[in-house]
């Protein structure tokens, strides 16, 4: 798997918990305390982040860290 194909699955995995936890993008942006936008641009696979944000991310969203890397 190449990179952007990583960014890519990462980003569908955050849009799955995302709504599984029935959040909005806006939503999430609160939480993380981000706009709303770079939630888009991380689901859309076109957005890098640093592992705070990662750890960000699964704290909000009540996800053990590695389900987001589990790519079916």
């Amino acid at each position: 798997m190449d990179y952007d194909e990583f960014n890519s699955k990462f980003g569908t995995k955050l849009k799955y918990y995302r709504l599984l936890n029935g959040l909005t993008q806006e939503d999430l942006s609160e939480k993380l305390d981000v706009d709303a936008h770079y939630i888009s641009d991380i689901e859309r696979g076109t957005r890098n982040i640093t592992m705070k944000t990662f750890h960000k991310i699964a704290v909000a969203l009540g996800v053990e860290p590695y389900k987001l890397f589990y790519f079916d």
